[in-house]
This record gives structure tokens, C-alpha cells and sequence, in this order.
């Protein structure tokens, strides 16, 4: 996606410039530089025309962690919350090295931390240190925050979300709209545990709510299949609104390694051959 921004950088703006890459023709108007006046076109069509270029910009990166309580689920080793502190930090410390600005926005029932986008190591030193400090806790409130970002996040950027989304799809369908409307590209890592999908459970089970409610004592054999066919039929959900909203989704394994997930996020987002 081309990007906006105020110094120059390695990503293509929308903005036509000076920079190498030709972009585009346009009619010369009185005042255009003529040095940028193309002569073999005026000798072809008797036409003055202005060579046009693109000009290389600067992204910022929001990076919108969730730290609601359900993060802290995990089975065996690495919870969900330590797989999105390893990949926030590590898409951080991507960013600032090549001259980007980063911010960061950590939310569980609102925005309790706002670090906004700069461009500089010690900027970088603030958010991974915010990082490292986290704790998961509380309820839930990731769709008003996504909805107040679209609002507050003033410059076209790229939105990260990073969550195990434990809201209705519709809901997050119109919050993702909203940043869409203002121009953001918005990449989500969707964070699971392998146990939530399977469902193996084989004896009576006390399940706790991790955001609050009551604990549940069932046994899993009556519920099985139930609950497998609405955790089926939430991410096929899910799915169709991430394609409908144009957002760049990921569905990530805590197990997966942070290397992997983000050489194929990266590689995503490389344009294809030829495009402009």
C-alpha cells in the first residue's frame, strides 16, 4: 500500500515526486518545471508532457495490542499474551531499523497505554520497554479502541492488530471498515491455542472465564461436537469478514515460531512483479 509520510524512506508514496521510478505522464501546465518536460513526446504528439516519478515515504506502524485477560490462556509453555509480546516487539525493532516510525497502543477494556508513532532507537527503547512491562487482565474492550483509533490515528498508516479476537464477527466487520474508511491498511494476527480448535478434552473439565465470569464444570463429551461446530462455523465468520473489510489476516498458533509468522506476513505484503 503506498504510504504517507514527511522524510524520505523505502516505501511508495502516493504523493508523486522526483525519486527514480518513473510513475506517470501528465499534461505540462504553465508553472511545471521544464526540465521535466519529455521532448520525444512533444516531438511524437506535438503535446507538451511533464514526467511524472514516485516518491519514496516513510511508514508508520501502529501496533494495537490486546492485554485483555484471555490472554494469559495456555496449555502447555508459551501463552497467547508471550506470543504477542514477541511478535509486537520484534515487528518494533523491524521497523525503527529501517528508518520507520512506530507506535504503540496496548488496550483491555480502553487504551491504557498511547505511544504514538516516532522515528528514532530511543523512541524504540519506550515501546519495548512498554512491551516488557505489560500485564494481561480484565475484560475485553478491543472494538471500541479499534473504532477511537480510526478516529485519533490522524496519517494514513499501517494498523497491526494483534488479538485472539474473542468478539462477534460482525462487530469487528464494522470496526475494521472504519479503519479501512480512514485510510489505513490493517494487517491482524489472530492468536489461538491448538487446544481452543481441537477441543481434546476427555473428562469432566472446570472452565474458567479469563475475563471475569463464573466457571463452568462440564464434561466435554456431551459438548464436543457443538462446540466444534461453532468454533468452525466463528472462524469461517471470521474469515469472510477479514476478505469483505480488505484486511491482511493472519491466524497464528502461540506455538508457531515468531521467525516464520512474520517471514510470511512479510512476504505477503511484498508487491507482485510488475504491479505499480
Amino acid at each position: 500500500m503506498p504510504m504517507l509520510g514527511s522524510v524520505s524512506g523505502k516505501h511508495r508514496s502516493p504523493v508523486r515526486g522526483s525519486s527514480l521510478e518513473f510513475a506517470q505522464y501528465r499534461k505540462y501546465v504553465p508553472g511545471d518545471d521544464t526540465r521535466r518536460m519529455d521532448w520525444r513526446a512533444w516531438g511524437r504528439s506535438d503535446r507538451f508532457y511533464i514526467k511524472e516519478y514516485e516518491a519514496d515515504t516513510n511508514l508508520r506502524l501502529c501496533l494495537i495490542v490486546d492485554t485483555s485477560g484471555s490472554l494469559n490462556f495456555k496449555v502447555d509453555g508459551v501463552s497467547k499474551f508471550d506470543q504477542m509480546k514477541s511478535l509486537a516487539g520484534t515487528l518494533a525493532y523491524l521497523t525503527s531499523r529501517q528508518g520507520d516510525a512506530v507506535g504503540l497502543y496496548c488496550t483491555d477494556e480502553k487504551f491504557h497505554t498511547e505511544i504514538r508513532p516516532r522515528r528514532n532507537a530511543t523512541h524504540l527503547r519506550i515501546v519495548l520497554d512498554s512491551l516488557a512491562e505489560l500485564n494481561a487482565a480484565g475484560k475485553t474492550g478491543l472494538a471500541e479502541s479499534l473504532h477511537e483509533a480510526a478516529e485519533n490515528i490522524a496519517q494514513r498508516a499501517l494498523v497491526v492488530v494483534i488479538s485472539d479476537l474473542l468478539i462477534e464477527p460482525e462487530v469487528l466487520k464494522n470496526c475494521f471498515q472504519h479503519l479501512r474508511f480512514r485510510k489505513h491498511d490493517v494487517s491482524v494476527f489472530h492468536l489461538l491455542d491448538q487446544s481452543e480448535i481441537d477441543f481434546n478434552f476427555d473428562r469432566p473439565t472446570r472452565f474458567l472465564d479469563m475475563e471475569g465470569g463464573e466457571p463452568i464444570t462440564a464434561d466435554p463429551n456431551i459438548m464436543a461436537r457443538q462446540y466444534k461446530q461453532a468454533m468452525a462455523e466463528y472462524l469461517n465468520d471470521l474469515s469472510v469478514v477479514m476478505r469483505e473489510a480488505a484486511v491482511d489476516y493472519h491466524r497464528v498458533n502461540v506455538d508457531d515460531p515468531v521467525d516464520k509468522v512474520l517471514a510470511r506476513f512479510l512476504l505477503r505484503r511484498q508487491p507482485k512483479k510488475g504491479a505499480r
